[in-house]
């Protein structure tokens, strides 16, 4: 930098600290606006009229005028700027955001929060609801309206409130409901999207751009200093932490933010995804959001001619990751909510799969993206992620398949359950015997506590207690007309579960539930139905959903010496705060020594109109633990066996 421009620059600062006010300019204006050119690399390119200005009203013109003119950063935004699709969604909270009325955590009502307004508005106790207003869902709506109908009421309200927000919110201890890192890397992605959107609106001042870009320098710096390595938090930090140093790399420290995010991501892309492609937490929306995380900072660097940041096996990694939901969702398109996931709607990832099959070429994908009316079915049936833990058959591609997604994996941390064993069966268009899901976060501890249960999963128990995570595959035997799974958890002290499952024909399932280990007390078998009506026959040990139209399911415990069957309470949770009640019932046997064996031999067949004449009996379990099982198989008076030896 030449003596003569320093001088200039200083110059420049110290008029900003002595000049007159313009109209509606504050001196906390004049202190941002110098905090702000202090920040800048003055020397970049195109910069250099703005530090040439003698009057602060002058240079803050000069630096809108940069910034509405500059295209040579390249953001998803500006680049789809003619695929805006509006939902009525969007209208909604955008038209409620010009009134103050906002939502937070989507599950409950919006809010009016005050004229003056409120950041920190709790109308539930529940904390998700202002820590996610402060992800302002809401502003996004109103970019997405304004890019698409150039309405100025949107880019007015929106330059008012981010003005505010600013105001209102330093990163101090009285505002931490507003400075948890994984909200300020939310908002470093989503408000680089409005920086793009709102720019060329009048309303769009110089001082709506000194607040701004001084947030999101504070953003990012505050972003350097959290790392949540090995959760899903840090790919959002380094998510948001990229955007800005994309979007902004006038900032002094763009260049050093932008390295350290696309180092975290690369790394995080090892610690985080297990080589079957899962990421570690195994909760299927986080999953999602990881794939976005990842992808969408690539798609950034790719736009910015930095593609060569990430290595080969960051995409490679990526691929399997997007292969994940294919592999182990329900022939519907929603998931086996297991953990902290909920199971969605129908066909839910149908615009992901056609983004992803265009990136990776790939015409499985292009089948799920269409509902099978084009590209191709996947080759496989069966699909074992073993570092994972999680395991899908099914019959077919289509949406009347049987399917049947079995989880044994280990601990994947706080939105991981202690439901090693469970599993969700779907069928004929039906989730039949769906996971309990999760509930709430933090509104109502009893209530998260319950869906927390061991017991309220589709698992075996000792005395009621949860179990702990030590996963094995024992046997992965996929097969034309069966399939075989054999997966153990030593789940308790001197006590492990193995369960086997038999998918016979590629219609019904044969699981057999062993309790191997000297511990003594009751071992109950649980299972629970899809919400509606049940039909228990105490004593055929069965239980049968009742629905009226469409298919149902049959659950038949192989009868023996000291079997209960026993209703149990059972809810389950298809939106976040939302419970409903369901059928639910467990088998118990009392295992009084430690020599004692324990084996519950279980048919589990869906169908539609009768209930078909299947009988199953273990042949071959004189004690628990043999590495060999053979059991018959009765179908209308027809027999098969059917065996596994480890």
């Amino acid at each position: 930098m030449s003596i003569l421009f320093k001088t200039r620059v200083l110059f420049v600062l110290s008029l900003l600290c002595i000049a007159p006010l313009v109209k509606g300019q504050s001196s906390d204006f004049t202190t941002e606006t110098e905090m702000l050119l202090n920040r800048l690399n003055l020397e970049n390119a195109g910069l250099h009229v703005v530090s040439k200005q003698d009057n602060l009203e002058a240079t803050g013109k000069e630096l809108l005028k940069y910034y509405k003119k500059r295209s040579f950063v390249k953001h998803p935004v500006t680049e789809g700027s003619s695929d805006i699709n509006i939902s009525e969604k969007d209208k909604k909270w955008a038209n409620d955001a010009l009134k103050h009325v906002f939502v937070g955590q989507p599950a409950y009502p919006s809010h009016f929060c005050g004229d003056d307004i409120d950041w920190n508005s709790r109308p539930v106790p529940d904390n998700e609801w202002v820590w996610q207003l402060n992800r302002m869902y809401f502003w996004n709506a109103m970019g997405k309206v304004y890019a698409k109908t150039s309405d100025e009421r949107f880019a007015k309200e929106w330059c008012a409130q981010l003005v505010d927000w600013t105001n209102k919110n330093p990163r101090d201890e009285a505002h931490k409901y507003a400075w948890r890192s994984i909200e300020a890397g939310i908002r470093g992605r989503s408000w680089t999207g409005l920086f793009h959107q709102f720019i060329k609106s009048e309303h769009f001042t110089p001082e709506v751009l000194v607040a701004f870009m001084n947030s999101c320098y504070e953003h990012a710096e505050f972003l350097m200093t959290t790392y949540s390595s090995g959760s899903n938090w840090a790919l959002m930090e380094a998510e948001g932490m990229a955007f800005i140093a994309f979007t902004f790399p006038e900032f002094k420290n763009s260049q050093k933010w932008k390295s350290e995010a696309i180092l975290r991501l690369n790394k995080e892309m090892s610690l985080q995804v297990n080589a079957d492609g899962h990421q570690r937490e195994l909760a299927m929306g986080y999953h999602i959001g990881s794939i976005g995380w990842f992808y969408r900072t690539y798609e950034l660097a790719k736009l910015n001619g930095l593609e060569s940041a990430f290595p080969a096996s960051f995409i490679n990694s990526l691929e399997k990751m997007c292969e994940v939901p294919m592999k182990l969702g329900l022939p519907d398109g929603t998931n086996a909510q297991f953990g902290d996931a909920w199971a969605g709607e129908p066909m839910q990832y149908s615009e992901k799969f056609k983004d992803w099959s265009d990136r990776f070429n790939r015409k499985d994908f292009l089948f799920l993206a269409t509902g099978g009316t084009q590209g191709t079915a996947p080759e496989q049936k069966a699909y074992a992620l073993e570092e994972s833990g999680l395991y899908s058959l099914r019959s077919g591609w289509n949406k009347n398949a049987v399917s049947m997604v079995l989880k044994c994996g280990p601990n994947g941390g706080g939105h991981c359950q202690p439901d090693n064993g469970t599993f969700t069966l779907y069928a004929g268009g039906r989730t039949l015997m769906p996971d309990s899901g999760s509930y709430i976060y933090s509104g109502n501890p009893e209530g998260r506590k319950w869906f927390r249960q061991t017991k309220s999963h589709q698992t075996l128990t000792l005395n009621g207690e949860n179990t702990q995570y030590d996963p094995k595959l024992l046997l992965w035997q996929p097969g034309e007309d069966l399939d075989i799974l054999v997966v153990e958890n030593a789940g308790y002290d001197q006590l492990t579960h193995r369960r086997s499952v038999f998918f016979v024909d590629k219609r019904y399932f044969v699981i057999v539930d062993e309790a191997i280990g000297k511990a003594t007390g009751d071992i109950d078998l649980h299972f629970q139905l899809a919400p509606g009506n049940a039909v228990f026959d105490h004593n055929r040990f069965s239980v049968n959903s009742d629905f009226k139209e469409g298919w149902n399911v049959l659950v038949r415990t192989q009868k023996q010496k000291g079997l209960e069957l026993s209703e149990e309470e059972g809810w389950v949770s298809f939106e976040y705060t939302k419970k409903e009640p369901r059928p639910a019932f467990r088998y118990r046997l009392k295992k009084t020594s430690a020599q004692q064996p324990v084996h519950f031999t279980t048919l589990v067949t869906p169908y539609e109109k009768e209930i078909p004449d299947i009988k199953v009996k273990l042949d071959t379990l004189s004690k628990v633990s043999h590495d060999h099982l053979q059991i018959t198989v009765t179908e209308n008076g027809k027999k098969r066996i059917v065996k596994y030896n480890l």
